[in-house]
Formats: C-alpha cells, sequence, structure tokens
C-alpha cells in the first residue's frame, strides 16, 4: 500500500530519516485505502502433497499460466518467483509454495471482495487444467514440515537457516502456515498510536474469530489456531505484542527504536541477497554492519527490514492486522470489515477503546498464550472471548454502517460481517467445525478435508 515518497538509493545515516520515513505514510482520510493480502496452499489433486517448484504442475507452471491475464513476471536469479499488476496488486510465493495476493490498495471492502473473487477465479481456471487444488487453512494440516518443499527464493535460504538458532517452529512458520492480513491507514500519528493499540489488544479476539488450523501431520494438534501458536516459538526477537506500544508517549520514534534492535536477515544489493542474519540495523546506520563494512543503509533497505519484524500488528508506512488464519472466499472479505469497521470509524474506535483501555499487560499476555488453543471459549475477565467477540462485531458492524459505501445493489459493508456473527453467535469456531467433521464423518482421516474446504 505505501507509496514511494523519498529517494529510495541515497544513504541514511541517522534516526531522524527513518521516523520521517514512518511519518510520510500519514494520509488524510479521503485517501485511506483497503490493502488485503490472503495465502493458500496450493497441492496436487492426485497426491494431496504441495507443489513442487518445477514440472508439469508445479508453481512455476501455475505462475506462467497466470500471466494469460494480464500478470507480469518477476524473475529471481532466472527462476520465475512472481508476478505483478500496474495497479499495485502482487502474486508472491511463501516459502513453501503457498501462494498470496497481495492486493492493491482500494476505497471500499465490495472493491477488496471482487478482487479476491477475481484473483481466485483466475488461478482456480488455470488450476482446472494443471490438476491443481487450493486449500484455505491457517496450517498444513497433513503434511511434516521435512516432507515440504522449498521455493527457490534467495531470502529463504537466510531465514531456513537462521531461524532454527531462535526458536522450535520457525521453520514451520515459513513452511506450513497461510494467513490472511489487511492494511489501513491513518492520517496522524496520534491517531496511528490509537488504532495500534486498539487493533493490537483485539488481535487475539481476531485469532479467535479465524481460528482454522487445528490439525498437525494428519491429527488434532491440541490448538484451535496452531499457525497462531507457532509464532510464540518462532524468534522472540522480532514476535509479539510489544508490550511498549501502550506505555505513554508510544509513537513512530519509539517504533523506529523497536525496529533498530530487531535482528537483520539480509541486505539487498544488485540483484543479491547478502546474509546478515543476527546483525543490527543500528549498526549499519553507523555504517559498521559486518556484512557490509563501511556502507550505510537506504530507505530501501529500511523498507525490506521492516518485512522482517513479525509482530501481531505491524507499522510500516501503513498498520498490518496480522493475527487471522487463513480461510474461505467469505471469511477473506470479512477480515478488511471487521477491522475497517473498527478502525476507520472515530466514534467504533472510541467504542473498542472503552473495552480495551484498562487490559493489563498480563492481560494481553495470557490473550495471546490462551486464544490459540481455546478460541472463543478462553476465559479472560469474568466472561470469554465470545462475549468480547459479540461486542467488537457490534462496534465494527456500526462503524460500517457509518462509512456508508454502498455496492451496485445499495448495499454497505455491513454484510461481510454476518459469518463472523455466526462464529461468534454459535461459539463454534472454524476449527471446532473442522474437529467434528474430522471425529465424526472423516472417521480420523485428514484426507476429506482437500475435497470438502477446498476454494
Amino acid at each position: 500500500m505505501a507509496i514511494d515518497s523519498a529517494p529510495q538509493g541515497a544513504p541514511v545515516t541517522n534516526k531522524e530519516t527513518l521516523i520521517a520515513y514512518m511519518a510520510s505514510g500519514c494520509k488524510p482520510k479521503e485517501k485511506w485505502r483497503i490493502g488485503t493480502e490472503h495465502e493458500k496452499f496450493a497441492y496436487d489433486l492426485q497426491t494431496l502433497r504441495p507443489l513442487e517448484y518445477g514440472g508439469e504442475n508445479g508453481i512455476k507452471a501455475l505462475l506462467e499460466g497466470l500471466r494469460n491475464f494480464g500478470w507480469l513476471p518477476v524473475f529471481e536469479d532466472g527462476h520465475l518467483i512472481a508476478l505483478k499488476m500496474d495497479d499495485g496488486s502482487s502474486i508472491t510465493l511463501e516459502p513453501a509454495g503457498q501462494v498470496e495476493l497481495s492486493g492493491a490498495p482500494l476505497e471500499t471492502v465490495h472493491q477488496t471482495c471482487k478482487e479476491v473473487g477475481l484473483h481466485l477465479n483466475q488461478v482456480k481456471a488455470i488450476a482446472a487444467k494443471l490438476g491443481i487444488g487450493f486449500i484455505g487453512l491457517g496450517y498444513q494440516p497433513k503434511w511434516s514440515t521435512d516432507t515440504l518443499p522449498w521455493m527457490p527464493k534467495n531470502r529463504y535460504e537466510i531465514m531456513r537457516r537462521y531461524m532454527p538458532t531462535r526458536g522450535t517452529l520457525g521453520l514451520d512458520m515459513m513452511q506450513a502456515t497461510c494467513t490472511v492480513q489487511v492494511n489501513l491507514d491513518f492520517d496522524s500519528e496520534a491517531t496511528m498510536v490509537e488504532m495500534f493499540r486498539i487493533s493490537l489488544a483485539l488481535q487475539p479476539i481476531a485469532t479467535a474469530l479465524w481460528a482454522n488450523s487445528p490439525f498437525r501431520n494428519g491429527a488434532p494438534s491440541g490448538f484451535l489456531s496452531y499457525r497462531s501458536h507457532i509464532w510464540t516459538d518462532t524468534d522472540p526477537d522480532r514476535c509479539g505484542m510489544l508490550p511498549f506500544v501502550f506505555d505513554e508517549g508510544f509513537g513512530f520514534e519509539r517504533y523506529v527504536e523497536y525496529m533498530l534492535d530487531v535482528p537483520m536477515y539480509f541486505v539487498y544489493r544488485d540483484g543479491h541477497y547478502i546474509d546478515a542474519s543476527g546483525q543490527s540495523f543500528r549498526d549499519f546506520l553507523a555504517g559498521k554492519l559486518p556484512a557490509l563494512p563501511g556502507e550505510y543503509p537506504t530507505l530501501s533497505d529500511w523498507e525490506d527490514h521492516l518485512t522482517v519484524a513479525f509482530p501481531e500488528v505491524r507499522l510500516k508506512r501503513y498498520l498490518e492486522m496480522r493475527g487471522a488464519d487463513g480461510g474461505p472466499w467469505n471469511r477473506l472479505c470479512a477480515l478488511p470489515a471487521f477491522w475497517v469497521g473498527l478502525l476507520y470509524d472515530e466514534a467504533a474506535r472510541a467504542k473498542a477503546w472503552d473495552i480495551v483501555h484498562d487490559w493489563s499487560r498480563e492481560d494481553h499476555a495470557f490473550l495471546r498464550r490462551e486464544v490459540p488453543k481455546t478460541a472463543l471459549a478462553t476465559a479472560f475477565r469474568g466472561g470469554d472471548v465470545g462475549d468480547i467477540a459479540l461486542d467488537v462485531l457490534e462496534i465494527a458492524h456500526g462503524g460500517l454502517e457509518r462509512r456508508a459505501k454502498m455496492d451496485g445493489v445499495g448495499r454497505d459493508e455491513t454484510h461481510f460481517l454476518n459469518p463472523l456473527f455466526q462464529i461468534a453467535e454459535s461459539g463454534l469456531t472454524p476449527a471446532d467445525d473442522l474437529l467434528m467433521a474430522f471425529e465424526r464423518r472423516w472417521k480420523g482421516n485428514i484426507d476429506p478435508i482437500f475435497k470438502e474446504y477446498s476454494y
């Protein structure tokens, strides 16, 4: 979503330039947009195995087929690794071949949902010729990580080596997870802080509503969102709930300070990734990076570095909501509706803040730890997360009503929340439905999930 507004190649030697870069994301409310990203697992319809990169029905063949719809190719070392459009949208590959659509910045949830639907129609049209299926889940339900492929992207080689030094589930995160997220704008530092605090506090509520990853290696994992649990043991230096966001005085500068101390992965130079894993961007700013001694970073390096922190909400020149499992089409449309309803309306933000303003650090940590296990049934403050979810959904509904963005038949954006109300009112998450299917009609066999829950 970010629009480049500063020289990307000039050396950066001070923190103030980085702070100004973050602040350059502020834009008037009439220019606020919605950017939705979603990932899905692609698999061979005959074997149910994830796709290798090459081969007649591999990931490369899928990308080549999509070029027929006007997508432009992106190559790395001769490998086709992504596709892009002039509107800012792109199709990219996660480490084990998960296929991601990064949508264009759009004005309404109606447009976002149309974009998602068009993308799914395109990939299914190509997939039908290649014998490929797609499924929207938070975690790969059948295959262990040691059997999963790796895509030929150099940055993943660096991460693949470094991840196991920091946590036990980093490779699971890379190879076996899928998410849906939405990127949202702000008009000032004060608004950013307000949105960041509300969305960070409520991210576990979104995790509960979208919980859709109860399986691991073909059996129940003990978690309703195993994807969310994975992030708790991926890398403590770059993940989590960021308690400092709730401290007095938080703003762009404090987030820059945080990012300066998040260890680096790489530096991109002349078409190549240079391994800088574990090194300090603060040292880079001083011209003392061991991987590039005497060199200083550019704003392009800073942009790259911002992508290697994985908190539940991430700040760039916009805010990314990162707490939800991947899922079917209607829940891909529901996520932007949920967060736009809460954060793009002042009255909704005020009501949401009333719910979370007195939650303690211990409360945030408790929800982050327990919600992946029990989702809506998680006991909290004399009630449960399901109670909070219903209250928050009512607030989001009101925010969307006041936005009054209509489609061609006169409907506003509130109807995109309907699947979420059904989940919250029933108390049954998508993961609960999957577990019941596994225990009853599937008789303990995971394979039917690929037919019943495919796109």
